[in-house]
């Protein structure tokens, strides 16, 4: 062999030698990049479903404030024809102001005829068993916790 044959083939290999090198770079870049496709669709399937979530919940939010708008109106209708009939009743009142000032002692007697009796409320009924009562409430005089050892009051 000569010397100009092996000289083109050290250059010629070193020449493969930096394509391969060149070449494997450029594969992880490539790699790299489908990677990061990859998790770019992945992050659009979710901002999808995200959107459709936020798209459910705007229609469900519609639909419960034209349920409430109708109920509040339907509570202002009813709450307008209840002051509507307090004050027809008011202004068809038979005892002017005027002599309810002028009487004080009268007008207690009124209230007094016309208030309800209040009544005091019932005793609510026992929710648990007597047995608990002997477990949680103490003695008067302490004596169930002397008796224990190392008992306190």
């Amino acid at each position: 062999m000569s010397i100009a044959a092996i000289v083109m083939n050290l250059v010629l290999s070193s020449l493969l030698l930096a394509a391969l090198v060149f070449g494997w770079r450029l594969e992880r870049r490539l790699k790299a990049l489908k990677d990061s496709h990859d998790s770019f669709a992945r992050a659009v399937a979710d901002l999808d479903t995200a959107a459709a979530r936020a798209e459910q919940g705007l229609a469900d939010l519609r639909a419960a404030t034209d349920e409430a708008a109708e109920t509040l109106s339907d509570r202002i209708e009813a709450a307008k024809a209840l002051s509507a009939r307090l004050e027809r009743s008011v202004s068809a009142s038979s005892t002017p102001t005027l002599q309810t000032e002028a009487r004080p002692t009268e007008v207690a007697r009124e209230r007094e005829r016309i208030e309800p009796v209040r009544a005091e409320p019932a005793a609510t009924p026992r929710s648990r068993a007597r047995v608990d009562d002997d477990l949680f409430e103490p003695d008067a005089d302490g004596a169930r916790f002397r008796a224990i050892l190392g008992g306190r009051r």
